[in-house]
């Protein structure tokens, strides 16, 4: 599923998208709440650095251990530099530069993609921890 991302509610919009296709594969609310968390960020990216883009959620498996992938894209300016942008207090805009970072934190792999006046792909994976 893609979500356009263009405005405020469209980010509110994949943040619950995100979360409740999380506990549609059994992810625990705490996974749910971070899901979101990292969906907002790199939405959040999108809106103030790229606008238009999407997120898109697709589920995943591995074996028997459900996932969740969150693909961010946009035809953007690009990040000139992805090792500085993946810094805590890194920003071009002024803010805290915690966002890529953040998400990184949160997800299980992260990957970022990304062409100086071609755009970026942010691919994050979260797993869920089967406890046995």
């Amino acid at each position: 599923m893609s979500i356009p991302i263009t405005s405020d509610v469209d980010i509110v919009g994949a943040r619950r998208m995100g979360s409740a296709l999380a506990a549609d594969l059994g992810f625990p609310r705490g996974d749910q709440t971070v899901i979101a968390a990292a969906i907002s960020e790199v939405a959040r990216n999108i809106l103030m650095y790229a606008c238009p883009g999407a997120i898109e959620l697709h589920p995943l498996a591995d074996g028997q251990r459900p996932g969740l992938m969150i693909v961010a894209r946009d035809n953007g300016p690009g990040i000139r530099d992805v090792t500085q942008a993946l810094r805590d207090g890194y920003s071009t805009s002024g803010g805290l530069g915690l966002g890529l970072p953040g998400a990184r934190r949160l997800m299980d792999e992260f990957d970022i993609a990304s062409t100086p006046g071609q755009g970026t792909t942010i691919t994050m994976k979260k797993w869920h921890r089967v406890h046995g």
